[in-house]
């Protein structure tokens, strides 16, 4: 006999399935919760407050008596320590200044065991130096030029022929470290160049001519110019115009 109270199978299914409408609805998103941080009332306190000026005052107290005081000058050991004649003190559109007054002009220079030295690895076999009336490949006096030489290879390597490093395969000791300034931009050096030099024994740093500049500056100051060599050619170099 089943009760008038107790619902059918039927009706007790539907109503566990049936899913509330409640649970269906979309939540609100909390307002606060989503609300956005920015500066805009930090700017407008900022505003109200007026332009922040420098410090009022750079003094941080009153000067030490200590005589454990660091003196900050003393701890330059370079500081005594004479720069070498061949120093770049200036580096010019088609040349150098070095320390020792003397000025190279239309020619990169190689600075080798405190020495200077004219250095004109765009020059290639069968490229003369001199007038074309001459007989040279060179600039005419009369302002014709001819091709000029070249420091890059097909694949826009920077890259000179074996004779270019007469001068090291010549010089003995030879330096530890050959800095190469490659103009007023750095670029890759060709895998046959880096080898050649490699085989003599020598490092190589790369750079654009006027940091290369500097760095043998602060080198040959520190290590001597025994240890540290420069081949630098001139800011203004350009293909084909030496």
């Amino acid at each position: 006999m089943t009760s008038i109270f107790r619902p059918a199978a039927a009706s007790m299914r539907a109503c566990v399935e049936q899913v509330p409408a409640s649970r269906t609805m979309l939540r609100q998103p909390n307002p606060r919760l989503c609300r956005q941080f920015h500066a805009t009332r930090t700017a407008a306190i900022a505003s109200r407050r007026g332009p922040v000026g420098p410090p009022k005052t750079k003094d941080r107290g009153p000067e030490s008596k200590e005589d454990t005081q660091t003196d900050f000058a003393a701890m330059n050991v370079l500081g005594n320590t004479p720069a070498p004649t061949t120093a770049i003190d200036a580096c010019a559109h088609d040349g150098f200044a070095l320390n020792s007054g003397l000025k190279i002009a239309g020619s990169g220079v190689m600075l080798v065991g405190g020495d200077a030295f004219n250095w004109k690895p765009w020059i290639r076999e069968g490229r003369k130096e001199g007038t074309i009336g001459e007989g040279a490949t060179g600039d005419d006096n009369k302002g014709v030029s001819s091709v000029g030489g070249t420091l890059r290879n097909t694949k826009g390597q920077w890259e000179v022929t074996e004779h270019s490093w007469g001068l090291l395969d010549a010089v003995w000791p030879k330096p530890d470290l050959l800095i190469l300034g490659t103009g007023p931009s750095i670029l890759p050096v060709s895998p046959e160049t880096r080898k050649h030099i490699s085989d003599l024994g020598i490092r190589l740093e790369v750079a654009d001519t006027r940091n290369a500049a500097s760095q043998f500056n602060l080198l040959a100051t520190e290590r001597g110019v025994q240890q540290v060599a420069a081949a630098l050619i001139p800011i203004g170099w350009k293909e084909g115009t030496y």
